[in-house]
């Protein structure tokens, strides 16, 4: 089965098109048949303005259109698109929606930060690592941070922050929804140790790349510190000439590190694995575990 997800966020807008192919033990293999990320960067208007600009609309109308295109040509079965921080933010998200859907035929369903925790969990990449341990899965977007804590397969909690990278970068993080992120981590986590960190989102896969490591292998607070660090001590246009990076990767992986880092220090977490899976994964599993359920 063919199956699409587009993932509207605040930074980037990605479309994920796999084939689902059960087998009769029961197992779902997932194949990745293209994955297409168009640097939107929606939350600059958003958290800046209150609203997306007529050009930023114009740039998410076309991306819907050549979205669309490549799931006729793939002959995707079924998909869902999803939008997150920016445009449930945005005075103007829903008529956005609406115009897509007319002129499209791609309909958007804008979620909140919960949702989008419960989807991210559909990946079901703690299942598949030691019972024995904690595990908390933080997704770093450009509006808001999803973080989730598992422990003996089961979920402790799921909670979703307005703190993201490209509100860090237009400083409209507060001080006070900082320290409310540092009590809501001390305090939920302190019983649940020791935890390992999973992370998920472009930022901490660029730094995964840089790292050298082998997959499956773990990063460490004290890198993820040292990168920071590192990082934070160039511009922008350095950390593209340094590090090759895109222009729209090299402005939010400072403060996504930061939040990488101050979650993995308030919960007591030395390493971070990451998997590079994310929402959109998570809509593909989704799309398919419903549609076994009917047949």
């Amino acid at each position: 089965m063919i199956l699409a997800a587009i993932d509207i966020g605040s930074n980037a807008a990605r479309l994920l098109i796999s084939e689902a192919a059960p087998y009769q033990d029961g197992t779902v293999d997932y194949t990745k048949l293209t994955l297409l990320r168009i640097p939107l960067r929606l939350g600059f208007d958003v958290f800046e303005k209150g609203f997306i600009s007529e050009e930023k609309k114009i740039q998410l109308m076309e991306s819907m259109k050549a979205y669309k295109l490549l799931m006729n040509i793939y002959k995707v079965q079924n998909y869902r698109a999803c939008a997150t921080s920016a445009m449930r933010d945005a005075l103007n998200g829903d008529a956005i929606r609406k115009e897509v859907l007319n002129e499209t035929g791609i309909a958007i369903d804008i979620i909140g930060g919960q949702e989008e925790a419960n989807i991210i969990y559909e990946t079901h990449i703690a299942e598949n690592l030691s019972s024995g341990k904690s595990y908390l899965y933080i997704d770093v977007g450009g509006g808001s941070t999803e973080v989730t804590l598992f422990s003996d397969n089961h979920i402790i909690f799921k909670e979703s922050f307005n703190i993201g990278t490209i509100r860090l970068l237009n400083k409209t993080v507060t001080e006070e929804q900082w320290n409310h992120m540092k009590w809501y981590m001390k305090t939920h986590t302190a019983i649940n140790q020791p935890i390992e960190a999973i992370g998920s989102g472009g930022n901490i896969n660029k730094v995964f790349s840089l790292s050298k490591k082998k997959e499956g292998k773990p990063l460490s607070l004290e890198l993820l510190k040292d990168y920071y660090r590192e990082l934070s001590a160039s511009t922008v246009e350095e950390r593209m000439h340094l590090y090759n990076f895109r222009a729209d990767r090299a402005d939010v992986i400072v403060p996504a590190l930061q939040i990488f880092v101050s979650l993995m220090r308030w919960s007591g977490a030395e390493e971070i694995f990451v998997p590079r899976i994310g929402l959109a994964d998570g809509l593909i599993k989704m799309m398919y575990a419903e549609h076994a359920a009917k047949s």
